[in-house]
């Protein structure tokens, strides 16, 4: 029987991982999307969307579906479906590791100001500038919606889910942007302070290039801890190295 991996993704990570499973002989690989993205693009070998219905409900479709081996490659910040797929793993002994992206790390000449919560970043702000490029993510515009006295550029592929901050202007865009792009958006916008999530990686790390050349703050949100007990490792090699020492 092929081995059956099931990958936890919507990240570029997670894509490339498909794609590198995908190409392997007699390897059935399903990609499980949570649907928040319209157009999610091609990804190699089978795809679901949607949620599974908690931990009970994921445990469930390991069993129903015989998955040998479980990738959680979500974005750093899915507290939840990491919590979630760490103990239906747990639950049905399906072996699982954590496909993460190294976090960000500050470098001369950057005005890092570091927070554990959108809450917190939203109470630094009035003391760091009054013109606010928001790159929070869509659905979580609401931690700042009381900001009444700041202007707030948000950039996003989809339309932003309200509630959020009155004074908001929406750029709908894809990336990967440029140091250029982003210098020139800064600069457009009048922009003087920048929140981000640790994302990590090189894909949306242009903006804090473009920040620190042009001296601005950064409110950077720090990642949520993983849980206890759970495998990291930083890249795809990582992920087919543990596989190959779980090998379904």
């Amino acid at each position: 029987m092929s081995p059956h991996i099931l990958i936890l993704g919507g990240t570029t990570e997670a894509r490339e991982l498909a794609a590198a499973l995908a190409s392997r002989p007699g390897v059935r690989v399903t990609t499980s999307l949570a649907g928040r993205v319209i157009r999610p693009g091609t990804l190699a070998g089978e795809v679901r969307i949607g949620g599974f219905g908690g931990v009970q409900g994921l445990a469930d479709w390991l069993r129903e579906e015989h998955v040998d081996a479980l990738v959680d490659a979500t974005h750093p910040f899915a507290r939840t479906i990491t919590t979630h797929a760490a103990q239906a793993a747990a639950a049905t002994g399906v072996p699982s590791v954590v496909l993460r992206r190294p976090g960000w790390r500050p470098g001369p000449g950057d005005r890092w100001h570091p927070v554990d919560s959108l809450d917190e970043a939203a109470r630094l702000l009035p003391g760091l500038g009054r013109r606010v490029f928001l790159t929070t993510g869509r659905m979580e515009l609401a931690a700042f919606a009381h900001l009444t006295e700041l202007h707030f550029v948000v950039r996003s592929v989809e339309l932003p889910e309200p509630p959020m901050p009155p004074h908001t202007e929406v750029l709908l865009a894809r990336g990967p942007f440029t140091v250029a792009d982003e210098s020139t958006l800064l600069h457009d916008h009048c922009i003087d302070v920048l929140v981000t999530k640790d994302s990590g990686g090189t894909a949306t790390s242009a903006k804090l290039t473009a920040a620190r050349e042009l001296a601005l703050p950064v409110v950077v949100v720090r990642r949520p801890a993983l849980p206890d007990g759970v495998t990291a490792v930083p890249d795809v090699a990582g992920v087919e190295r543990w596989l190959a020492l779980n090998r379904p």
